[in-house]
């Protein structure tokens, strides 16, 4: 696979290829090397790209020049051919060939061009070394993230398997049109194959299904997004239960995106402010870009293997708290979401979507979502997973970050355990923190002292006492 840019730029005339594929930005799924690199290390970018979401990789183009491949000896060129079956364990799955172009001399050249497919298995190389393209660099795996690497392969082939009884009759080809359009593809249904969506007979995979399909949830019951709205910061239950609005968003993945967003907008808490355009409008607590990214998250790498959940968004009055199907896809440590590795469990969804710019898929979604909340002056993100579940909360609790950088390590987390349990008692806090009793009363006494929290009771050893977001 490559991106649409790099399709572009190899299609176009041989006199300004090479200076077209300059042009193309490296990323997710597209690099240039030097016509001196060696098939040993040609090896190592492969593998990267076939343990991520595959790639395209260009030989002769280097530091902002059209080398070309023409002086380089016959003997370099069966290497760089060979280099997945001599370097790769498995070999990666590959085509190489040779294109023409001009190089920066002006005379004709060539370039090779090596296509990387993305891969079921996880690929290593001679020294058991295994490597994630991240971007646009490519990062090697500890044994702690190879094996969550393992993990996750095994689930992303759930979006390429074919799925029965689906047919193209079933698509919503107008959808189907317009995606082939945004891509200048002139035959939607061979994009599908080329895309890995249909199998070169014609079979529908279950990508192509949640992608295109009129109505998914005939195959997909559970592979929808849920809207609900509280009153307050509650849920409550029974009879005391806050819920306001509930709606189930269905259909094809883009359409869903699309509703969701246009509810989120009428459901989202918001407060009367000086907009861009120098007046006075009604603004989200939770910017747009925020909230928006996080569903577009979880629609694009959610589990569609689990069966039985839904994607829920809950809004209330002081936060919203989406809740997705399945791990965390990545080499992912939660205590720290902002180095999170990237690893898009479905890759086909997820380049769909970059392709009809519902995400960037550069793997700064995490990274943009706590940036657009620190400018709007919020408290960060956070995760917390589960064996099953994902769930991301958005606070609109306005920080000062100059009191936080004072506070000690980790006393974010103990905020959160008190604003979700409304009054909770420091040994409450302890068992849900990990953390040992001393610690915790220290890191408590700070929030205290910073006006953060407030703790109520009659006496110090009071076993009624407890402790509570601090709202003076």
């Amino acid at each position: 696979m490559s991106t649409v840019a790099a399709e572009d730029a190899l299609a176009q005339p041989v006199g300004v290829r090479g200076t077209a594929l300059l042009s193309v930005f490296e990323d997710q799924w597209f690099d240039r090397k030097s016509s001196r690199v060696s098939a040993r290390d040609l090896a190592d970018a492969m593998l990267g790209f076939a343990n991520a979401e595959g790639g395209t990789i260009v030989i002769g183009l280097w530091n902002g020049k059209v080398e070309g491949v023409s002086g380089t000896k016959n003997k370099q060129l069966v290497e760089w051919q060979q280099s997945a079956l001599d370097f790769t364990v498995p070999a990666v799955p590959s085509r190489v060939r040779i294109v023409d172009c001009i190089n920066d001399r002006g005379t004709k050249d060539e370039l090779v061009v090596v296509e990387i497919e993305t891969s079921s298995q996880v690929h290593a190389n001679m020294k058991d070394e295994v490597f994630l393209r991240v971007g646009d660099e490519n990062r090697r795996l500890s044994f702690a993230q190879r094996r969550e690497l393992l993990y996750d392969k095994g689930q992303s082939t759930f979006e390429s398997t074919v799925v029965q009884c689906a047919e193209l009759a079933d698509l919503d080809h107008s959808l189907l049109a317009s995606y082939a359009d945004a891509l200048s593809h002139p035959d939607p249904q061979r994009l599908l194959v080329a895309r890995g969506l249909a199998t070169p007979s014609g079979e529908l995979t279950t990508a192509a299904v949640l992608l295109f399909a009129q109505e998914p949830q005939r195959w997909f019951p559970e592979a929808s997004v849920r809207i609900l709205r509280y009153r307050g910061t509650d849920r409550g239950t029974g009879s005391r239960q806050q819920l306001l609005h509930d709606r189930r968003i269905d259909g094809p993945i883009p359409r869903q995106l699309q509703e969701a967003r246009a509810e989120m907008l009428t459901q989202i808490p918001t407060r009367r402010a000086l907009g861009h355009d120098g007046r006075f409008e009604q603004i989200g607590l939770i910017p747009q870009d925020a909230w928006l990214e996080a569903i577009v998250n979880a629609v694009i790498h959610r589990s569609y293997s689990v069966s039985g959940d839904h994607i829920r968004v809950e809004v209330f009055d002081d936060r919203v708290e989406i809740n997705s199907p399945g791990r965390f896809p990545g080499i992912v440590d939660t205590s720290n979401p902002l180095d999170i590795t990237r690893f898009a469990r479905n890759p086909r969804i997820a380049r769909v979507c970059a392709d009809l710019a519902f995400g960037q898929e550069l793997g700064e979604g995490v990274r943009r979502i706590f940036e657009e909340m620190r400018l709007a002056g919020l408290a960060d993100p956070e995760y917390q997973q589960t064996s099953g579940s994902v769930s991301l909360t958005l606070p609109s609790v306005a920080v000062d970050r100059e009191l936080e950088d004072r506070l000690p390590p980790g006393s974010r987390d103990l905020v959160r355990f008190v604003r979700v349990g409304g009054r909770v008692s420091t040994g409450d806090i302890a068992e849900a923190s990990g953390r040992s009793r001393p610690v915790v009363i220290r890191q408590l006494r700070a929030l205290r002292d910073a006006g953060v929290i407030a703790w109520v009771g009659n006496s110090p050893r009071d076993p009624r006492a407890y402790w509570m977001i601090r709202t003076e």
